[in-house]
């Protein structure tokens, strides 16, 4: 178990305070205790920690004078987007500084001809949706808490969702940065253009780094055309085999779906009833998939796919007819996490992913250790891409201990079927310890040495990704 980190003392915070008071505008720094309370915590349900002081920059040269002042200090820092992560990578472990890029919104530039787009990094995702959408252009990544997170956090995580499996995580989207180093350097890294091969790829480095090695202070994202035809089915199949059989048959056949949506018979009971899409009763898996494209083929092929998913063993396929209806069926997609949070005491949801052909061993997997712990369990996930969202849910408080060994064992699971402990939340504080059972100790030293050419202080959200 890793020591409390120490949080800095009296004097560092008030050399903090004296370098910054005189030299940022009124309001960026605060250090109300009851503001302080609602920036020491995030999504993930790990414990908070209190920050001692709060700062929210407007402009990259005032985070720019924040990072070099706290490295000076020698306080840490801990940035922040909306809040929403699930490993616990906004918690300030060691208090400190909180650097919410909250007021940092909005586009900077929309070039529908190139395709690209400058935005800040407090712009939330689903108003960046609306916004390049109204130009008929397309951004694909779509967490489920896209009308909440914020575009920064997304690329800090490396944020995935349900359109991954055929366009990519947000690294995937992402030509280049703005950030700003530990000590206040201001850099731009990657390109405005969509091809570049000019020296390492830093930009693919600091996406997905969760604010360990700098903060992104400017995002250029790579956009496409707006598809002109989506249509929408959900598949009932007898068991989650059944419908891991539909999801390879979908793939070997070479269709990607935009988006191909798991549930097994636990998630499908926590949202019937909830949503105005009548679920049946006793089916104890389903498939929510979504094809896009141009023109009638687009229909046409979800036709050939409805065909792959009952040959698979899918007694019915119920085809979203107007957009209220696909809206039905992804609303109830999207309250499934708080579902099943409201049905039980506690819950842990992890994020592991497979190779597609390992899905149905995974699958039969989970629910096997969530058995012999006497757990509940429920999955869900995208399965176009192997990312499951395996559920361990509870009522008993004295469960800990059979928790802690569930949570191996799925992890153990995963890496041992050829996949990975998260698929798309991010190590963070809540998978840190658990990074050595997916990477060497050569690997892992490799990333601290880079951590520390980055931010040698070693300011830059501590305690975040590798253990202490």
């Amino acid at each position: 178990m890793n020591a409390p980190l120490p949080r800095p003392s009296p004097a560092s915070l008030q050399k903090l305070r004296d370098a910054l008071g005189p030299r940022l505008p009124e309001g960026v720094l605060r250090d109300d205790p009851e503001l302080l309370e609602t920036y020491g915590g995030d999504e993930s349900g790990a414990a908070p920690h209190l920050p001692d002081l709060l700062a929210r920059p407007t402009t990259t040269e005032e985070v720019s004078l924040i990072l070099a002042a706290a490295s000076a200090a020698r306080v840490p820092v801990t940035p922040r987007g909306g809040g929403t992560g699930r490993a616990g990578g906004a918690i300030p472990l060691a208090g400190g500084l909180v650097l919410s890029l909250e007021r940092m919104k909005g586009i900077i530039a929309l070039d529908p001809a190139s395709l690209t787009v400058r935005v800040r990094p407090g712009m939330i995702l689903g108003e960046l949706h609306a916004a390049v959408e109204a130009e008929r252009l397309f951004y694909p990544p779509d967490p489920n808490s896209l009308e909440s997170c914020h575009l920064g956090g997304n690329v800090a995580t490396n944020a995935g969702g349900p359109r991954a499996g055929k366009y990519g995580v947000t690294r995937d989207h992402v030509l280049g940065v703005e950030a700003v180093l530990a000590d206040g350097t201001i850099l731009r890294v990657g390109r405005q253009t969509l091809k570049g091969v000019a020296g390492y790829d830093l930009t693919g480095l600091l996406v997905g780094s969760e604010g360990t090695l700098a903060v992104i202070t400017e995002v250029t994202l790579r956009l496409r055309p707006l598809p002109t035809r989506v249509e929408t089915a959900l598949c009932f199949f007898p068991d989650v085999h059944a419908a891991a059989r539909g999801v390879l048959a979908i793939q070997r056949a070479g269709h990607v779906p935009r988006a191909l949506e798991l549930m097994d018979a636990a998630a499908i009971d926590a949202v019937r009833g909830k949503t105005a899409f009548p679920f049946p009763e006793g089916d104890a898996a389903a498939l929510l998939l979504e094809l896009d494209g141009h023109g009638e083929a687009v229909f046409e092929e979800l036709g050939v796919v409805a065909e792959l998913a009952s040959e698979a063993g899918a007694h019915e396929v119920l085809v979203a007819r107007s957009l209220s209806q696909k809206n039905e069926l992804w609303g109830a997609r999207r309250i499934l996490s708080p579902s099943l949070r409201e049905a039980h005491a506690h819950k842990i949801a992890e994020d592991i992913a497979v190779p597609l052909a390992a899905i149905p061993a995974c699958i039969e997997g989970i629910h096997a250790i969530a058995a012999r712990e006497g757990l509940a369990c429920a999955v869900y996930g995208h399965a176009g891409d192997g990312n499951l969202h395996a559920n361990l849910l509870w009522d008993d408080p004295g469960k800990g201990e059979a928790v802690d060994r569930a949570v191996v064992a799925l992890f153990e699971l995963a890496v041992g079927l050829g996949g990975t402990i998260t698929g798309e939340h991010g190590i963070g504080l809540t998978k840190r310890d658990y990074l050595p059972l997916e990477q060497s100790p050569a690997l892992i030293a490799l990333q601290r040495r880079l951590k520390d050419t980055f931010d040698p202080a070693g300011i830059l959200n501590p305690g975040k990704i590798f253990s202490l």
